[in-house]
């Protein structure tokens, strides 16, 4: 009888309020939406610009969400309100095909601005029509409160009246379960206390009892004996789940050794084809000058192999690999007479910032090799390095034959699943991703415009899974 007049009560006061509290906020949630989007395609029809563009999208989202929310139960909300919804919905379709087809008018003739101010319109019919939804939810759902509030008024009395009946049962089967529940549970108290000291020595508690608690001192009696035997049986197995666990950190210890195995082997590497066309660039120019070019391209080259053979560290100040790009963009400018430069440009501390080692001549090259040197005019690479809110972000960039999409994709696949290896793309890919928590690599790429290649790198330091390649590379 309690729990139905307690279902009555929550019925009656709390799921219909909630229902009124409910549409109101999907009116208010509906007007909001459409004057953020709105004001959102005013303004990127005003300057156009990506983040503008992104939060519109989000908008155009949420105020779909919103139409499709709205309440649309003839029997519940009402004639009045059912129509307006139904002409809310349809409008938004006809507004949503408007707008969808203006994003992709071109220039700005009389047809661009009969669309962009019909689509204003549009926007101002539907923030109208939202305000008079919510105005009429509102109506509604004050129509019903005033309903149900000489109900709820009477709710007390009733509750007066019925907690003195309980009041009274309760008393009576208080004193009965005195007598026949509450010192036999006690007596269960006691010999539960002894069991959770890991005292299973007690004697069995004894009772005259046929109903269901002299059941349960007979349960409890089969129990404690049962739960003594299964704590020396989980005893038993956690020894054993010890030697399994102790395995597996062993197995996983020699499968993080043998993975930085690999990755030393890879670091060590030296493109053979970078070696020959260098060496026949300083022989041919031995040639034809007197040996002063020369030995500064020797110097260059020693110095590049010097880093490559004696750089044992994971990390290193930012200045060492821009001393490394410079040498080898030198090489690759002797290589190529005047068809290939080089811009550097950095807005951070170089002998402060921190960098994983190898990261820009591995993405030089790559940006010569397969954008640059198939370019018949040559062109430029790109070097950009600058920090936000506390990200090092580097842009490695040429100007050269670019990419297809396709070809693009399969590149981001094949980094993505780990089929990318080498020294390169694949190599500074993985260390960046796993030495750093939020750390990313990313390539764009557009066919005869070029490729970029953006790197981010947290400065809060290494994640937990660069921790094994720190170690690993101190180690060397």
């Amino acid at each position: 009888m309690v729990v139905l007049f307690d279902i009555w009560v929550v019925r009656f006061s709390v799921f219909d309020f909630n229902k009124i509290l409910e549409e109101n906020l999907e009116s208010g949630t509906l007007l909001q939406c459409v004057q953020e989007e709105t004001q959102l395609f005013a303004e990127f029809v005003k300057n156009r610009e990506k983040n503008t563009e992104k939060e519109l999208d989000k908008a155009m989202e949420n105020t779909w969400k919103a139409v499709e929310a709205l309440p649309y139960d003839y029997g519940s909300i009402g004639e009045k309100r059912y129509n307006k919804t139904w002409s809310i919905q349809n409008f938004y379709e006809v507004y949503q095909e408007k707008r969808d087809a203006f994003f992709f008018m071109k220039g700005y003739g009389t047809q661009y601005v009969t669309s962009l101010y019909e689509i204003y319109d549009m926007q101002e019919y539907l923030q109208k029509y939202a305000r008079e939804l919510m105005s009429d939810t509102l109506h509604d759902g004050n129509d019903i409160y005033r309903e149900k509030v000489p109900g709820l008024m009477r709710i007390p009395v009733f509750m007066v009246i019925l907690g003195g009946i309980l009041l009274i049962g309760v008393v009576q089967q208080t004193e009965l379960m005195k007598k026949g529940i509450t010192e036999p549970i006690l007596e269960l108290a006691k010999a539960s206390k002894r069991i959770g000291a890991n005292d299973f020595s007690g004697e069995d508690i004894k009772t005259n009892s046929q109903d269901e608690l002299g059941e349960l001192v007979h349960a409890f009696n089969k129990m404690k004996y049962a739960t003594g035997g299964y704590i020396q049986a989980l005893e038993e197995k956690r020894k054993t789940l010890d030697l399994l666990h102790q395995e597996e950190l062993e197995r996983l210890s020699l499968e993080k050794h043998l993975e930085l195995t690999r990755m030393e082997l890879l670091k060590n590497q030296i493109n053979p084809h970078f070696l020959f066309n260098t060496l026949n660039v300083i022989g041919g120019m031995a040639n034809l000058e007197e040996a002063f070019t020369t030995e500064k391209m020797i110097v260059a080259l020693s110095s590049i192999f010097r880093y490559n053979l004696k750089t044992t560290d994971p990390l290193v100040p930012l200045v060492q690999e821009i001393k490394v790009v410079q040498d080898y963009m030198y090489l690759q400018e002797m290589r190529f007479g005047g068809r290939i430069s080089y811009e550097f440009c950095w807005l951070v501390n170089p002998e402060q910032v921190m960098i994983p080692v190898y990261t820009f001549q591995p993405l030089v090259e790559n940006g010569i090799i397969h954008g640059l040197s198939k370019k018949e005019e040559g062109g430029k690479i790109r070097i950009r390095i600058w920090e936000k809110e506390e990200v090092i972000f580097i842009t490695v960039g040429d100007n050269g034959i670019g990419m297809e999409q396709e070809e693009l994709c399969a590149l981001r696949n094949k980094l993505n699943s780990g089929e990318n290896k080498g020294i390169g793309l694949g190599n500074i890919y993985k260390r960046i991703t796993s030495m750093y928590q939020g750390g990313e690599l990313l390539i764009f790429s557009k066919k005869n415009a070029g490729t970029v290649i953006r790197i981010k790198i947290p400065l809060s330091g290494i994640g937990a899974g660069g921790e094994e390649y720190v170690s690993g590379f101190g180690g060397r």
